[in-house]
């Protein structure tokens, strides 16, 4: 490998343009009700793809009338049995306003301090799926070999302080600093975690970076990374890494899933 690994984020020129999706004008109630049937969505499509692993993970949701209040998934629920009326809404000190508890403590205290650092994120996802926590003890980035993976080119980070189970918000902030303004960040040790200014990207952007993250392992296994250069990289997040587009890759599992599982809407 001739590649360091990544030290800071820079936020990737995306351009959304290229990939036009119109968003209706919606009331507060009718976003909050998108908002939380994507997320159920989301939650069900990471459980049918296996990113579910016992009582980690975390999908969360800002309110969109009570913005430091955010909707996220009860804990000891299995990511497959999600569902709208299971959310939970949690205010900024923790406590649930919406829903039945138990609250994970984790989820709290990492997607709070994400959601309030950055006001223009709607949505944070975590978990411990297979590839991004096998990456995350590389203590290196995705690299740009591929034409998926550039769309995190400059727009990642690595935490690379593992300290156990993230219980303090102290540590969230950390974790929110480490982030700074990309889409991605490594969690040493630990895992992925994606933000997007929809429920729809956030959730893509982490499908994407653990595919991302197996084709890696997959050819350092195999042998020497071939690397794109930089301007074909920068080129290609911009086609690539916008958050319209993620909206679109999203939405199509996430009209399957709807399909299929349609009591996710309940």
């Amino acid at each position: 490998m001739t590649a360091a690994p990544l030290d800071g984020a820079i936020v990737s020129p995306a351009t959304d343009g290229l990939w036009p999706r119109p968003e209706p004008t919606r009331t507060l109630e009718q976003e909050r009700l998108h908002r939380k049937q994507r997320l159920a969505g989301a939650y069900r499509i990471f459980g049918e793809l296996g990113y579910g692993e016992g009582l980690a993970g975390h999908i969360t949701a800002r309110d969109p009338e009570f913005t430091d209040h955010f909707w996220v998934n009860r804990f000891g629920a299995d990511f497959r049995r999600i569902s709208v009326s299971s959310l939970l809404l949690v205010n900024a000190e923790g406590a649930i306003v919406e829903g039945q508890p138990p609250l994970n403590t984790a989820a709290f205290a990492i997607h709070s301090e994400v959601h309030a650092a950055r006001p223009e994120v709607v949505a944070a996802a975590h978990t411990h799926s297979t590839y991004g926590k096998a990456l995350s003890v590389l203590g290196e980035p995705l690299y740009p070999i591929t034409q998926d993976a550039c769309a995190f080119h400059q727009d990642q980070a690595i935490f690379g302080d593992f300290t156990g189970v993230v219980f303090s918000t102290s540590e969230g902030r950390r974790i929110a600093s480490a982030l700074g303004p990309g889409k991605l960040v490594i969690l040493a040790n630990h895992g992925l975690l994606t933000v997007g200014t929809t429920v729809e990207s956030a959730a893509y952007w982490f499908i994407t970076a653990e595919r991302a993250a197996q084709v890696q392992l997959l050819a350092q296994a195999a042998g020497r990374l071939r690397l794109l250069d930089d301007v074909t990289a920068e080129r290609t997040a911009r086609q690539v890494g916008g958050e319209t587009l993620a909206r679109w890759g999203f939405e199509a599992l996430y009209q399957l899933v709807v399909k299929e599982q349609p009591d996710l809407l309940d």
